[in-house]
This record gives C-alpha cells, sequence and structure tokens, in this order.
C-alpha cells in the first residue's frame, strides 16, 4: 500500500489540502494517509499528528516569541514523517513552517517524494527562496498561472493547478432562511481564523456593526468564524446585546450565507477569492502589530494585501490597512457602496476578468493527478 503524509499548518492550508485528497481518494483507494491538519482533513477519515493550533503561528514577533517551541515542533513533525515511512510528503501552504519540516524530511530520506502545494510568495517578497526550494522540492503545485516564471528560471518542476476554492461545483442547496429570518439583508464578516487576526479584527468589526445599527435597520451581519473561534465570537456579540448578528463556523452553511449576500467584508487572504467567486461585492481589512507591520513594510515588494488587486495592479477591491483599518472607515466605505450601485457592479466586474485566469475548474483533480503520478 502506497503512503502520503500530509502536512498543512493551518486551517486555509487544511481546507485546501482536504479538496484534493477528496479527490485523490475517489480515484485510489489503496492509499495509507497520516498528517498534520485540522477538521477538513479529520471529516476524511485523517488521523492528524496533533492539534493544528499548536503550530498556527503568524506574524514575527509572534514565531519570535515561540522560535524554540516552533523548532521542537518541525523535529518532532519531522521524525514522526520518517517513522511513518511515506512514499510522498505532500506539504500544502504555511510556508516557514511546511517547507522547513520538507527540508528536514528530505535531508533525512531522500526518497521521499516531496510535492508542495501553494508555492510560497516569491513574487511578493524574498525570491531568493527559491533556489533554496531547489535542493528539498520535487515538484511545485502552483494556484496562480505567473507563479510559474519563478520556478522555471531554476528548473523546478511545478504545475499550474488553479485554485481548489474556485472550482464549480454541484452542491445541494442549504436552506438557510432558519437561521437568517425575514429576509434580511446580509453582511458576511471574516475576521480571520487565527489567534491575532481575531483578537485584532474583532473588536473593530463589532464597532463597525454599532455604527450601522445607528442607519441601516434592515441587516443582519453573519460572522464566518472557525470552530475554534466560534463560540467566543458568539459570547461577544451576545454580550453587546445584538440580535441582528451571528457566527456560524459550518462550511456549508457558511457558503451558502456567502451567496445570499449583499457585501462581504474580510481579512486580507484566501476567502477573497471565494467572495469574488460568489460575485459579492467586498472590502479588505487587516491590521497587525506595528514591530511586524515595519518589518513587512520593508521587505514587501508590491502595492497591495489582495491577490486580486496585485493580480490587476489595480486596487479593484478597496483595502483598508493597518492605521486606516478602523470602524469609522470601514463604515464610510461600506456607505458609499450602497449609495453608488455603480460602484459594485464596477468591482464585480473587473473582479472576474480576474478570476478567470486564475481558474482550471480541475483544479483538484490535477493536483491529485500529479501525486498519483510521482508515485
Amino acid at each position: 500500500m502506497k503512503k502520503i503524509f500530509i502536512l498543512t499548518g493551518e486551517p486555509s492550508g487544511d481546507k485546501l489540502a482536504s479538496t484534493v485528497i477528496s479527490k485523490l481518494k475517489e480515484s485510489n483507494s489503496d492509499i495509507e494517509f497520516l498528517c498534520v491538519g485540522g477538521s477538513h482533513l479529520k471529516s476524511l477519515g485523517i488521523k492528524s499528528l496533533y492539534d493544528l493550533k499548536e503550530v498556527t503561528y503568524i506574524g514575527f514577533t509572534s514565531v519570535l516569541l515561540n522560535i524554540f517551541k516552533i523548532k521542537k515542533k518541525i523535529n518532532e513533525t519531522a521524525n514522526k514523517i520518517i517513522e511513518f515511512n511515506p512514499d510522498i510528503l505532500f506539504s500544502v501552504d504555511s510556508p516557514d513552517f511546511t517547507l522547513r519540516v520538507a527540508e528536514k524530511v528530505k535531508k533525512i530520506n531522500p526518497s521521499i517524494k516531496t510535492i508542495h502545494f501553494v508555492a510560497p510568495q516569491v513574487w511578493v517578497w524574498r525570491e531568493k527562496r527559491v533556489k533554496k526550494l531547489k535542493k528539498f522540492i520535487d515538484h511545485m503545485l502552483l494556484l496562480f498561472p505567473f507563479e510559474k516564471k519563478y520556478f522555471d528560471k531554476e528548473n523546478i518542476l511545478s504545475t499550474f493547478t488553479g485554485h481548489p476554492l474556485l472550482e464549480t461545483a454541484d452542491r445541494s442547496k442549504i436552506d438557510v432562511t432558519q437561521i437568517i429570518k425575514n429576509h434580511k439583508k446580509i453582511i458576511s464578516i471574516f475576521p480571520g481564523s487565527r489567534h491575532s487576526e481575531v483578537d485584532i479584527l474583532l473588536p473593530i468589526l463589532i464597532d463597525f456593526v454599532k455604527m450601522m445599527n445607528k442607519k441601516h435597520k434592515d441587516i443582519f451581519y453573519v460572522f464566518h468564524s472557525t470552530s475554534e473561534f466560534n463560540k467566543s465570537t458568539q459570547d461577544k456579540l451576545l454580550k453587546e446585546g445584538f440580535t441582528n448578528c451571528g457566527s456560524i463556523s459550518d462550511e456549508k452553511i457558511k457558503s451558502e450565507i456567502l451567496k445570499c449576500s449583499i457585501f462581504a467584508i474580510a481579512k486580507s487572504g484566501t476567502i477573497s477569492l471565494e467572495i469574488c467567486n460568489a460575485k459579492i461585492p467586498s472590502l479588505i481589512i487587516y491590521k497587525m502589530n506595528f514591530i511586524n507591520y515595519l518589518i513587512v513594510k520593508m521587505l514587501v515588494k508590491v502595492k497591495f494585501a489582495n491577490i486580486i488587486n496585485i493580480a490587476a495592479n489595480e486596487e479593484i477591491i478597496p483595502e483598508l490597512i493597518q492605521s486606516n483599518c478602523n470602524s469609522k472607515n470601514i463604515y464610510n466605505k461600506i456607505d458609499s457602496f450602497f449609495s453608488d450601485n455603480q460602484l459594485i457592479e464596477t468591482q464585480i466586474e473587473k473582479t472576474q476578468k480576474i478570476i478567470e485566469n486564475f481558474k482550471t475548474n480541475k483544479s483538484s483533480e490535477i493536483a491529485s493527478s500529479v501525486l498519483l503520478n510521482s508515485f
């Protein structure tokens, strides 16, 4: 029996990995799996070595503060992978964790094929990393077509798959009328999947809702949370006395709620592609501690935070980053959209042109095919 170890470092990577592995399981049942993953891989019946939150860190300062803990986890994970002795190590996203593990594993056992999904954003910063990757990555799976040139230059085998979250799938429609009653308008809010994101963004978003409630009485706000933060988010919303807010963590319900929304507010990240794919107008927000921001500011070589804006070289989706990320600015930006329907139509039209270039509609299939062929 062939073996694959799936290595993720945060919820979004767990979700991406599960789309590929579920497709692989459809075509081949004779594979043994083990992982470092979360709820999505668990739902496929795959055991995880430990809870994903043990390695989900963000920001330079939090990494520095946990450096010894992270090194210990890298060594521990690499040793467990060697013990499992897989044919393939399939690492997904979270490069500062997953690629360090992959490098260690390859050094100990070069016969293990290493395939990485979601290339490090070398087009944003640290392009020189590509040379190092050549030593321990056998195949790179790419979300975006413009990434290929960076890996071709170093003769690293790579395949553009497209983004699994942009695949068109026939899903049975879920009735959300019990969650959202009285046919209210919905604004979907995505405050993040990491402690540092939720801690910073949730208070800002709660203040934003308070401001909106003074003028807009017919809107229901749905906070799209992870299972880890769902209860605490609900508790905070109840503490504020909101009657027009809720928090959900079920992925199928989230997807249906998003499709029913009139607008979305999301922290910068992958979720923006799902929002655009659903043809929902949106606003991007992000805030980190000041030291992290200064470091990022010095290192990045792109003007925008959001992949849609980066690809277009234009701020199609408004970005409120760092000091601009506050409840008043979010309110003003949303209010301006509600006052001018043309802004909404223009944003949707432009985003659709961009994401068409990111689609193959076979991304999970292509990725799983690479895994199978690597045996």
